[in-house]
């Protein structure tokens, strides 16, 4: 998988993970659910960027 498919797909979920919490959630609990998804992706990345090397 390319690191660009990868940015790609963060970009999409993190697009898509924030308009439905802005629909659903009110202020804390969507600032506590964009944390937990941001630290998410980025455990992701980290994963594959160090299995690719």
């Amino acid at each position: 998988m390319d690191n660009w498919t990868i940015y790609a797909a963060a970009i999409i979920a993190i697009i898509v993970a924030v308009t439905i919490v802005k629909k659903v959630a009110s202020c804390l609990i969507r600032t506590v659910v964009l944390a937990v998804l941001l630290a998410f992706m980025a455990l992701l990345y980290y994963w594959f960027s160090t299995s690719a090397s």
